[in-house]
């Protein structure tokens, strides 16, 4: 290997070892590469920045952020919270499975893992305290909830994803739909059998006007996934497109039928949105430079001969991965993963014969599930800032859960077919 390519990753990973963010551990390797080798021009990256930019799926980036805090904070998060309590509240350690239950929905709507604990946790959190389960445990299931938020669309960890290794954005957002929801009654199965356990509380009986009730107040936030979804599989509008109907959507819905969002607020939450927006953007381009060089020296072709010396057949592969993310979700976030591992794997899936997006969505998922992985979970560290609580006692409460999603992911991994099913009728 050239000895820039030696000197670009030891800067990476020790730019990374001594906690610098991710964007300027990317930036820092390039930089490396182009002072080392003479081969490598400034303006060639410039125009690999441009380029990368120039992309129409990138759009819906932005879209999809300005969407997700309108959804956040228009009132949106606490009538979903109301109907899964109308909804499952009644069973066996009911409150729990609202917390994982209102996650799903919610991560219907905002796209972000960490929009969905904060949002979802900082309602459900102090009501399941407050009914008489642990703190700690309570805390856990935010973060545990929270990961759906980037299996279920609109996620734009998808939106990067695809960007980064060339599979339909529209494909692998229809993938997350059945392993989300898989995945979502898995956790509230092992939520149920962890209260009947414990004897956790749980509330009267089922009420069917409750239920009415609180499902006319939801009605809107629960059409949107429907809308977007709906549209983007009726062939209405794009992936791109549907960030921006979802904007306007959110708008309509906070302002015009909620009211809970006024010109002030309103304002925030462009402003935040577009932060949001430029610290990705700058994430992006950065990795997108990165993988370049990582293609000029050949190193995916390295760590590709490197995997099929290994890996004998796609199913020896597929737990390689498993066992490589879900080490990699222990320690790196999921940015990092996704913009420099997604390059170098996705064409080696490829010469094995495995579906791009049926990879994608397995990729993605490993993904969301290290975020509620100990001891550097991004939805763990959420969930205990919301709750006050030890990252120790948390961790220790969300690695069953952790678990659950594990086998998830290796169910989804062996069968294609629940990845793909959605998406091979849009061909």
């Amino acid at each position: 290997m050239d000895i820039a390519a030696i000197c670009m990753l030891l800067v990476l990973v020790g730019m990374m070892v001594i906690g610098m963010p991710i964007t300027w551990c990317l930036g820092g390797a390039v930089i490396t590469a182009l002072m080392i080798d003479d081969n490598l021009s400034l303006s060639l990256m410039t125009q690999k920045i441009f380029s990368g930019c120039d992309n129409f799926a990138m759009l819906a980036l932005p879209a999809f952020f300005l969407a997700g805090d309108i959804m956040a904070k228009g009132g949106l998060s606490k009538r979903l919270v109301s109907f899964a309590d109308a909804l499952v509240g009644w069973i066996s350690g009911g409150i729990s499975l609202v917390s994982i239950v209102a996650c799903t929905f919610f991560a219907a709507i905002s796209g972000s893992s960490v929009a969905t604990t904060a949002a979802i946790g900082g309602i459900m959190y102090p009501e399941m305290v407050k009914r008489g389960y642990p703190k700690d445990y309570s805390a856990a299931l935010q973060a545990i909830g929270g990961t759906l938020g980037i299996v279920i669309p609109p996620s734009t960890v998808f939106v990067i994803y695809g960007n980064v290794t060339n599979t339909s954005v529209a494909k692998l957002l229809m993938a997350g739909i059945i392993p989300g929801l898989i995945c979502g009654v898995a956790l509230c199965l092992w939520a149920y059998i962890k209260a009947k356990r414990e004897n956790f509380p749980k509330d009267s009986g089922f009420s069917f006007m409750r239920f009415l009730k609180s499902f006319k107040s939801a009605i809107w936030a629960l059409l949107m996934p429907i809308v977007i979804l709906g549209g983007i599989y009726a062939g209405i509008f794009t992936p791109t497109e549907s960030a921006v109907v979802a904007v306007f959507y959110g708008f309509f819905v906070c302002l015009g039928i909620y009211r809970e969002l006024s010109g002030k607020s309103t304002w925030r939450i462009i402003q935040d949105s577009s932060v949001t927006t430029a610290n990705i953007m700058f994430l992006v381009v950065t990795a997108q430079m990165f993988g370049y060089i990582l293609t000029y020296y050949r190193i995916p072709v390295f760590v590709s001969d490197m995997f099929m010396s290994i890996a004998s057949n796609p199913a020896v592969f597929m737990m390689l991965i498993v066992v490589l993310l879900t080490i990699c979700g222990m320690f790196l976030e999921v940015g990092a993963t996704n913009l420099i591992l997604g390059p170098i794997l996705a064409p080696i899936a490829l010469q094995f014969g495995i579906d791009p997006v049926h990879f994608g969505l397995v990729f993605v998922f490993l993904l969301a599930m290290g975020q509620a992985t100990p001891p550097f979970g991004t939805t763990l560290f959420v969930a205990c800032g919301v709750s006050s609580q030890p990252v120790a006692k948390v961790s220790k409460m969300v690695l069953p859960f952790v678990m659950v999603e594990l086998l998830c992911a290796l169910l989804f991994a062996y069968v294609p077919s629940l990845s793909t099913a959605l998406s091979n009728i849009m061909s």
